[in-house]
């Protein structure tokens, strides 16, 4: 995946790397010095397959914005400050979105080289997100039997260059996120298009204009993989799944505590309407059986096509606060309880299981639920904006875990949840 074998191959992609970072400084703006020739000449890491095939990779979701706007895009301390954090909790691998809509992805890069030239011995990878539009997306008129071609080719030559340049660093790209489950009605696609995609990554790698240890896969919700509904289950799915060297697959009992109001209700009576901790243990026990179910499911359709596919799970979350469907006039499922249960029961299985469980997410994002900031898509980190640790990171922030480390200068405290 990123394995530098040789100190001459490793020379020349230090240089490729210098000559990539000069063009991206020129065109995007420079806030770093670009790193020496030296820093690129890194001993040998880890490749994909090592990384994911044990299970014990503990990876999570992460954007670094702090304001109601993506358009304030977190300078590169400002990332060096989350990912010493994410480091310090254990984690070794982020998962991002999108290569060049915004340029945090580049920040996220320099930052981890910045990290690793004060610390020869700092480990952090990605998961490179690249994001997938289909034709006219985010207008009144999305065309989805086509696609955003031009974007979508920006996204995708941004992830060439970038896997190229961090070959080190880079372990996964991630062709489209939910791209093609039908609920994301603004862009989603067809399963051929991320196909195409996939494909093309493939031929890179077969070529070797990209590491052939790099593996390829698309992130989606787990019908997309052919877990749910049938009409999903297509023939060019099946030639996806081949296609890809693992499926990723996201799912939330979080949001079908609304969408399916049985499965959080149907256990509960009047008494106990408050949910005391005991009920609530039971609740959330029931909601990680349900995304295990979701996993299940989907293995076995995966199975039918590609009997050794390995499958982990892209994306699972759940969120502490919520004004709407999730919180006390609605399920009531958002808590800081309830998501320390929900993440202590699911790293549990997905380690015996042997399943990487990419958490969603790292830090609260005020900017995806601007005008609603009590909304919960505003609260599924575990640190929240004030630099609380939530329940969820209580013993590891107890523990020393978090000591010293700071964001935006102030240090990381625990939350007083109940």
């Amino acid at each position: 995946m990123i394995l530098k074998r040789d100190n001459g191959v490793g020379k020349l992609r230090g240089q490729f790397r210098i000559i990539l970072l000069a063009l991206v400084f020129f065109v995007a703006g420079c806030e770093q010095s670009a790193p020496s020739a030296t820093m690129s000449e890194k001993t040998q890491t880890p490749s994909a397959a090592e990384l994911f095939d044990s299970g014990a990779l503990r990876a999570i979701a992460y954007g670094g914005y702090r304001s109601a706007t993506r358009a304030v895009v977190p300078s590169v301390n400002e990332i060096k400050e989350d990912l010493k954090i994410l480091s310090g909790l254990g984690f070794k691998m982020i998962r991002t979105y999108n290569t060049q809509q915004f340029d945090e992805t580049r920040r996220i890069f320099l930052a981890i080289e910045a990290l690793q030239a004060e610390d020869p011995s700092f480990e952090m990878y990605v998961m490179l997100g690249v994001w997938i539009d289909c034709a006219g997306a985010w207008t009144d008129a999305p065309n989805h039997e086509g696609e955003d071609h031009e974007a979508n080719q920006r996204e995708v030559d941004a992830a060439v260059q970038f896997a190229k340049a961090y070959s080190d660093i880079v372990k996964v790209i991630a062709v489209g996120n939910e791209a093609m489950v039908r609920w994301a009605v603004a862009y989603y696609v067809q399963p051929k298009v991320v196909l195409k995609w996939v494909q093309h990554f493939q031929a890179l790698k077969q070529a070797g204009e990209i590491e052939s240890e790099i593996w390829v896969t698309s992130s989606d919700n787990f019908a997309s993989w052919g877990g749910g509904e049938v009409r999903y289950q297509t023939p060019t799915l099946d030639a996806l799944i081949l296609a890809v060297d693992f499926v990723s697959m996201h799912t939330y009992p979080f949001h079908d505590t609304h969408y399916n109001p049985a499965f959080w209700s149907d256990i509960l009576d009047e008494v106990n309407a408050q949910a005391p901790q005991a009920d609530l243990s039971a609740r959330m026990a029931r909601a990680a059986a349900y995304a295990q179910d979701q996993y299940a499911s989907t293995k076995r359709y995966v199975s039918r096509i590609d009997p050794g596919k390995a499958i982990h799970i892209g994306e699972t979350g759940w969120a502490s606060v919520d004004n709407g469907f999730y919180g006390p006039s609605g399920s009531n499922a958002a808590g800081e309880r309830q998501q320390q249960l929900y993440f202590e029961l699911m790293t549990a299985w997905a380690r015996a299981a042997g399943v990487v469980l990419v958490l969603f997410e790292a830090f609260d994002e005020p900017w995806k639920d601007a005008k609603n900031p009590g909304g919960s898509e505003n609260h599924f980190g575990l640190i929240d904006r004030q630099n609380r640790a939530k329940r969820v990171l209580w013993t590891e922030h107890d523990a020393g875990a978090l000591q010293g480390l700071t964001r935006g200068g102030r240090p990381i405290v625990r939350s007083d949840a109940p």
